[in-house]
């Protein structure tokens, strides 16, 4: 795959600008992103022509233009995740013969954005649109366990944080850990009753390209009727397809086994 250097550039400037807090002077951008002051500000005011970027002149700092914001409402419109999502999350329920879900992190809670059904399988509380407790979901844990220390934290203080269904899951930070240390360990989260009596969860996250968690893929089964070898394999194709998620969306593959 051929870059070029310039449109690379661009792109350093502008991720850079997304990850402040508040607008930054051109020589920070230049530092941080590792350019030529001259390159910096060449870049600067091309973008800033066509509103990607905003100059604040009493301030001497730039920030993201409307242009940018443009980029990012044309995104959420287009729902390319989804769509490139949906036909991987129907081979995993060719392969697994169980209902399979797509769920997001938003705040304390997961969102379903997409749900695949298994033929002859019942419909499961996760339908799309429904929102549940992450820390008691395979999909929220699989997330939560790639989250800074101090997120995860942020959003659970105090044993008011966490909410029960069927009296089981963890009720504190303390109870939490262990459980997201072990995802990380084992590359995929497991959830047992504790949304639905009797059905188990097998989830593994999905990684930006910064290694952040942007989704996590789920697949939900009768728990009594599957063996410690049924759940290794659901799990190995659980895994499996948030690995070609990865590659679709060019995230970070380095932490998924």
């Amino acid at each position: 795959m051929t870059i070029v250097p310039a449109a690379a550039q661009v792109l350093a400037v502008l991720r850079y600008l997304a990850k402040q807090a508040a607008p930054v002077p051109a020589a920070a951008i230049a530092r941080d992103v590792g350019l030529p002051r001259s390159t910096t500000y060449h870049l600067l005011d091309t973008l800033a022509s066509d509103g990607f970027v905003v100059h604040l002149p009493e301030e001497r700092r730039y920030g993201l233009g409307v242009s940018a914001f443009e980029l990012a409402s044309g995104y959420e419109r287009q729902a390319p995740f989804q769509r490139l999502a949906r036909v991987p999350l129907a081979t995993l329920v060719d392969r697994t013969g169980h209902n399979a879900n797509l769920a997001v992190l938003h705040g304390r809670e997961v969102i379903y954005v997409i749900e695949e059904r298994a033929p002859g399988r019942a419909p499961l509380v996760s339908e799309v649109g429904v929102r549940l407790p992450a820390q008691l979901t395979a999909s929220g844990r699989a997330l939560l366990a790639h989250l800074p220390a101090a997120q995860v934290r942020a959003l659970f203080p105090d044993r008011s944080a966490f909410v029960l269904r069927n009296d089981a899951g963890p009720t504190s930070l303390s109870a939490l850990r262990p459980l997201l240390t072990e995802v990380r360990r084992r590359g995929y989260a497991t959830e047992e009753g504790e949304i639905t009596g009797g059905l188990s969860s097998v989830a593994a996250p999905v990684l930006d390209h910064l290694a952040h968690p942007i989704a996590g893929v789920s697949v939900t089964f009768p728990g009594a009727t599957a063996d410690a070898a049924e759940r290794e394999r659901i799990a190995g194709h659980v895994t499996q397809t948030a690995r070609e998620l990865i590659r679709r969306i060019g995230g970070f593959s380095g932490a998924q086994r």
